[in-house]
Order: structure tokens, then C-alpha cells, then sequence
């Protein structure tokens, strides 16, 4: 996927990439937390992110974009993104070349738009006029008539004239919801309610990203050669990621992070979305050698198609990845899906889990103690409450040693079980809890 990847990119000068969209100015959305860049207008104050001055007609965004046309300002005065932030690169194609884009006005005038490329061209501002006066209206901008030209390939800005006109006095205008043709709106919709809290005991769960887990080390969320977006938010309190302009990202646990799963039966995942179908999980290990591309990887892609609008929880049998080798070296998490380049997806408890450990209740260490830890052969248990029963199980669930106990304390000699990881299995004697613990026989 790297090597292919860096390709995609050497090559992007004949791909068609995916603008950013729609700049809808929301916080978790597009436009807000860009760096807008005011020209040509007086003093040029900067854009303002404010209060939508009419939520209750057509346009329901709580935050737009301001801009007042100062009267001393030139005809052409505006706003601009800055070169290769924001918007992303992308190419004007016939699935893209209209552009709607809401505006509310104290004057009528027209509204100027154009992009322009890193090397300074630019297709030529195309102006629509609004036909209200301090109402939301949706202007169409239509650059069919340039798809075709130079500066219509690697475009990395865009350029917006709100009011494009001599003027009398100081005007204002609100901008908001630009969107290409082939965005109806809702990579701007989000969860109200956090993904569900998974209920698996510590002992059995090795997590990438939940947040009643220890979460071990991943290198990154968004691989260098990833094509998406991501931001880390809160939902009700619940940290959460949402990845937008979606094509694939590349989670990954390299070098000294990658991760032993041979003794997990299950990946779990909780993502949320409202445009994407289908979601698309892929599971790579790096082999015995631990690199990339040592000649031992292998990977396997499973396919889903979500609920719109609601948390979909996968929990996906490990045996269904049947291309992988092995997962004992596990190094990458690719997500994808489509539509390419305009997805959105939320994900939540991104993690693996043993199912046949997965029912019994874990204790606090305080509350049951296990020592030495790794053991050569004699074991020492000490729990807060009184034991009734123990049992040594193998990393399949399997009962290898089973005995009574009576009392707070108990010794056991492990002698005749081959060195390796296995799980102690405690009943209490109040019948009510139970408890589960690894154990290394070195």
C-alpha cells in the first residue's frame, strides 16, 4: 500500500484529486479553522467566523463567514484560502464544475468566485448576483466553460468576491456553504451520542484507541500516504476521530509498537457515517521480519455496508481475514470506502479482544494479585476476597489446571506447563464475581 501509494503521488499531476467540501465554516466541518487570507478591501480586517444572522430559513448552520466590503475597499475585494491549505488539490471536472454557494446581503450586487493553481493561474472569477436583500439565497456558479483549460488542473485555492461592485458605504455579507456538485451536504452531519462503551474485561482486550482501555502506542492515526483528513473531538465526552475527505488512511504500530495479536480472536470497531458505502477494514502484518515489504507480509480487506446515521459496531471473527499469514507482527490499519475523496466517517473503540476470555469480570490489581509475574514455576495468588476456585487457562480458553480453594491466599506449582502466556481464572466465594489475570511461564 506505501509503495503504491508514493506512486499516487508522483503521478498526481494526472489524477484528480478531491476538493474539500463543502466549506460549510463549522467547527468540526470545513472552512472555520482555515487560514483565510483578506484582500484589497480598505484596511483588510479578517474574515469572521459568527452566528448565523438567519438560522431559521434555508440555511440552518449555526456559524458562517462575515466579510464587509469597506467603502473604500476596491470593486474586487475578498477572501482567499491559502495555496495548498485547506481546499486540498484537485482538477475541475464535469462531476465538479458547479459550485452553489449561499449568500445573505444588505445590498445586491454581484458575487464573484475562481480558483487559482500554486504556480499564480487561475480559471477567471465568474459572478452571479443575489436577488434578496438580508435573506439566505443559493447562487450556482457554473466553470464547465474552463474544464478543460490549464489552470483547471492542480487547483489549491480558492478566491471568493462577495461583493463585487462600486459601493456607497460599507456593506455586509455572509458566506456560507460552498459545495461542488458532487457534495449533497452530508460529510457536514455528525453523531449526536457517543459509539457504544464496550463491556470486555481488561485482561482480554489489547486497544488501539477506547477509551475504558490502557491504549497501546500508535505511531500515527493518518499515515504520510494516507489520501483523508483527521480530527480528534470529543462526542458527550467521549474522545472520537473523524476522518473526512476520505479515500484510505493508514493507522500503524511499526518498529518497536508493532503488536503480537496471536493470542486476540476478534477486531472491534464502532464508526459512524452519513455518505459512506461501503466501509472498508484491512488488516496488514509485516511478518516474521518486522518491515514492510520484507517478502513475508501479508493483508486482507473485508467489506461492510453501514447504517446510515448510526453507530454500526463490527466485531469481526479474526478467522475472516483469510489472507493473513499470521497476526503476530500486526503493523497497519487501513480504513477506506467510498464515495473517493468526499467520505466522512467517525470511529470509535478500535481495538482486538480474546472472546473466549471475554465474560468473566476483571478485578482491580489491589483486589487480586498475582506473583511472581513472569513465574518459572511456583505462582502466588492473593485476593481481597475469599477464593472458592481456580482455573489455568491456555490463550484458547481451554482448562489445562483446575482446583478448590479456601481462603484469601493460595500457592500453586506450575511446573508441568511449557513456558508461554496463560490466564489464571479466580471464582470468589460469594458466587458473584469472578476475576481473570495473565500469568508468563518463562
Amino acid at each position: 500500500m506505501k509503495l503504491l501509494t508514493l506512486c499516487i503521488l508522483t503521478l498526481s499531476s494526472v489524477l484528480t484529486w478531491s476538493q474539500a467540501g463543502p466549506i460549510d465554516f463549522q467547527s468540526n466541518g470545513f472552512g472555520a479553522n482555515w487560514l483565510w487570507t483578506t484582500f484589497e478591501n480598505g484596511s483588510n480586517p479578517a474574515l469572521e467566523i459568527v452566528a448565523n444572522p438567519d438560522p431559521s430559513g434555508i440555511n440552518l448552520s449555526s456559524t458562517v463567514a462575515k466579510f464587509t466590503a469597506q467603502v473604500n475597499g476596491a470593486p474586487w475585494a475578498g477572501f482567499e484560502s491559502v495555496h495548498g491549505q485547506g481546499i486540498g488539490v484537485f482538477n475541475l471536472t464535469a462531476a465538479n464544475c458547479q459550485i452553489k454557494m449561499m449568500v445573505y446581503k444588505s445590498v445586491i450586487s454581484p458575487v464573484g468566485l475562481k480558483f487559482a493553481t500554486p504556480a499564480g493561474g487561475s480559471t477567471g472569477e465568474i459572478l452571479v448576483s443575489n436577488t434578496l436583500v438580508n435573506q439566505w439565497e443559493e447562487l450556482t456558479f457554473n466553470f464547465s466553460a474552463v474544464i478543460n483549460a490549464p489552470t483547471s488542473t492542480g487547483i489549491d485555492q480558492i478566491i471568493v468576491f462577495p461583493d463585487f461592485a462600486q459601493r456607497s458605504d460599507n456593506n455586509i455579507c455572509y458566506i456560507d456553504n460552498i459545495k461542488f456538485n458532487n457534495q449533497d451536504g452530508s460529510q457536514n452531519l455528525a453523531p449526536m451520542v457517543a459509539a457504544p462503551t464496550p463491556t470486555y474485561p481488561t485482561a482480554a482486550v489489547i486497544a488501539l484507541f477506547s477509551n475504558p482501555y490502557n491504549e497501546v502506542t500508535v505511531d500515527t492515526w493518518q499515515a504520510p500516504w494516507s489520501q483523508a483528513q483527521v480530527t480528534d473531538l470529543l462526542i458527550q465526552g467521549n474522545d472520537t476521530k473523524r476522518y473526512s475527505s476520505m479515500n484510505f488512511v493508514g493507522i500503524e504500530t511499526v518498529g518497536p509498537n508493532i503488536l503480537d495479536l496471536s493470542e486476540m480472536t476478534h477486531f472491534r470497531i464502532d464508526y459512524w457515517t452519513a455518505n459512506m458505502n461501503p466501509f472498508k477494514v484491512k488488516l496488514v502484518d509485516f511478518g516474521n521480519d518486522g518491515q514492510y515489504a520484507g517478502g513475508d507480509d501479508s493483508e486482507s480487506e473485508l467489506s461492510f455496508q453501514p447504517v446510515a446515521q448510526t453507530w454500526n459496531t463490527l466485531e469481526i471473527p479474526l478467522t475472516q481475514f483469510t489472507n493473513l499469514n499470521s497476526l503476530s507482527h500486526f503493523a497497519q490499519l487501513i480504513l477506506s470506502g467510498e464515495p473517493v475523496g468526499t467520505g466522512v466517517v467517525f470511529i470509535d473503540n478500535v481495538l482486538f479482544f480474546n472472546e473466549n476470555l471475554s465474560s468473566v469480570e476483571t478485578l482491580n490489581s489491589a483486589d487480586f494479585q498475582v506473583f511472581p509475574n513472569p513465574s518459572q514455576e511456583i505462582i502466588h495468588i492473593r485476593a481481597a476476597q475469599e477464593m472458592r476456585q481456580l482455573q489455568v487457562l491456555n490463550t484458547q480458553g481451554q482448562c489445562l489446571l483446575e482446583m478448590a480453594v479456601n481462603g484469601h491466599e493460595m500457592t500453586i506449582n506450575a511446573h508441568t506447563l511449557a513456558p508461554g502466556t496463560y490466564w489464571l481464572l479466580l471464582e470468589m466465594a460469594d458466587g458473584n464475581h469472578s476475576a481473570l489475570k495473565p500469568i508468563m511461564i518463562d
